[in-house]
């Protein structure tokens, strides 16, 4: 092992944006539907979440935690999987990815691990983010003022959180006007809103409301982009479609999450706003043996201050697993191919593998109470 490739083994993470792991029993269908990101039915009959990319990561990184040889066949992973707990495996997988903070996003949270829960499990920190569409909801279903009461709701959720996040590519995603609504155009949209059941928040004007509101907050604010399930018109999620919201968003930190396939654009906007940040999480672990190529798209515009790590793990604990692993051995492989051509020093891949994995997350977070409010320098 090379000097480099210790390095990246051992380098402690931050995963900027995840969710809980399962922790009640589940059959195998339910497994195998969570290793399909895009599909929101049951898979067919023939098909099967093993003969994926992730699949066969799962099954040549993950079985040998498990006390099994690598890439063992699905049934002897299932069969063995099975013998333990939900929250067993999560300590297992949690534990064994060297995650020191994970930051959870609250927004979806039915069946899986809380923000204390997922500490508990992986003898870690967990800090919250906070889904802007699920204070709409709540606010929807105050008392009073729409917007006061959403403002209300966002200042209180957010006094002890490290970000926020929004969902508008699920909610019709980035293209349109994103420009903040006036209180009249708000109070009319709340109104219709709360009129029909105030569920599932697509209406664009109290979208934007929210989103301006988050801006206001000041703390980092994740959008989903990009690749997810079929419920996101997926070339709407192309954040080029950002581009004047981004004018607008002044010194608040914008995280864009996921990418694929959108990663050269999104490193295009890294470069190009101060303020704007980028992570390969989810893609990283869909992707499989294909990550590699992925992670060196994402190393091609964006500045390295810019790049932060995530998985996007949702369910399986093996997923919060997998995302560091297959980060780990897909920027190892980039990195040493740029040191072995003599166009990377390995002192300078180390430093960049270090900005990646903790030391951006904890500039933008301000996790490290270490960083003054007025430093913007790692």
């Amino acid at each position: 092992m090379t000097a480099l490739a210790d390095h990246i083994a051992g380098v402690p993470l931050i995963d900027q944006h995840a969710h809980g792991c399962w922790l009640g029993a589940g059959d195998r269908l339910r497994f195998e539907n969570a290793l399909n990101e895009a599909n929101t039915a049951p898979l067919a009959d023939f098909d099967s979440g093993f003969d994926t990319q992730i699949g066969f990561a799962v099954r040549a990184h993950c079985a040998p935690l498990l006390g099994l040889p690598e890439h063992a066949e699905p049934h002897d992973y299932w069969r063995r999987r099975s013998q333990l707990t939900e929250a067993e495996l999560a300590r297992v997988f949690l534990q064994a990815a060297g995650v020191s903070d994970w930051l959870i996003d609250t927004g979806y949270a039915n069946g899986v691990a809380d923000v204390s829960q997922v500490a508990e499990l992986s003898n870690g920190r967990a800090h919250e983010v906070v889904r802007l569409e699920q204070v709409a909801e709540q606010a929807a279903k105050a008392a009073g003022d729409y917007a006061s009461a959403f403002e209300q709701i966002l200042r209180q959720r957010t006094a002890a959180v490290v970000g926020t996040k929004s969902v508008l590519a699920y909610r019709g995603g980035f293209d349109g006007d994103l420009s903040e609504p006036s209180a009249a155009e708000v109070a009319e949209a709340a109104d219709r809103w709360r009129d029909s059941g105030g569920q599932r928040l697509t209406d664009r004007v109290l979208l934007r409301f929210g989103l301006h509101q988050a801006l206001r907050v000041g703390k980092p604010l994740q959008f989903h982009v990009g690749f997810g399930d079929r419920d996101c018109d997926l070339h709407k999620a192309n954040p080029l479609y950002l581009l004047d919201f981004l004018r607008q968003s002044g010194d608040t930190p914008i995280v864009l999450l996921h990418c694929y396939p959108y990663e050269r654009e999104a490193g295009y906007l890294a470069q190009a706003f101060n303020n704007v940040y980028l992570d390969g999480g989810l893609s990283v672990n869909h992707l499989g043996a294909r990550a590699p190529a992925f992670i060196a798209r994402l190393l091609e515009l964006a500045p390295f201050r810019k790049i932060v790590y995530s998985s996007d793990a949702f369910g399986p604990a093996e997923l919060h697993y997998l995302g560091t692993t297959l980060w780990r051995k897909g920027i190892d492989r980039v990195l040493s191919g740029f040191v072995d051509n003599g166009d990377w020093s390995s002192a300078d891949a180390a430093r960049v593998v270090d900005l990646i994995a903790h030391v951006n997350a904890e500039r933008i977070y301000r996790l490290d109470a270490g960083v003054r409010d007025d430093d913007t320098r790692v």
